[in-house]
């Protein structure tokens, strides 16, 4: 089994969720064993990825089950990691789409000097 540590804001989930610390760390072991057996890596971006979305997900239906009895919903987590990965996607992508711009400018103004 994975020995990766547990994210710093694990606290701040379990109290966010309403369940306790100890609760949200094993749920945290539960996902990692899980991002490992899908994943088939127990290390990489992808694997990292992978562990903190099933974590939420876990923390999620952990808390959608105790706040069955309650009349306030247990906030959704989800979203917030979904949210993270698109915007650091949409930054990656601007900066290969400006040093493709950057290439190409650069190929333009090589390619017109040698036509000179």
């Amino acid at each position: 089994m994975n020995n990766m540590q547990a994210p710093k804001i694990l606290p701040w989930i379990a109290k966010k969720a309403g369940i306790s610390e100890e609760l949200a760390l094993k749920l945290w072991r539960r996902a990692v064993s899980e991002a490992e057996y899908l994943s088939g890596q127990s290390a990489g971006a992808e694997f990292c990825g992978l562990a903190v979305q099933r974590f939420l997900a876990i923390v999620e239906e952990e808390s959608g089950a105790i706040a069955s009895d309650r009349l306030d919903p247990a906030p959704q987590l989800t979203w917030m990691w979904r949210h993270q990965t698109r915007m650091s996607l949409l930054s990656l992508m601007a900066a290969q789409n400006a040093y493709r711009c950057w290439q190409n400018t650069w190929n333009d103004m090589v390619g017109q000097k040698k036509a000179a």
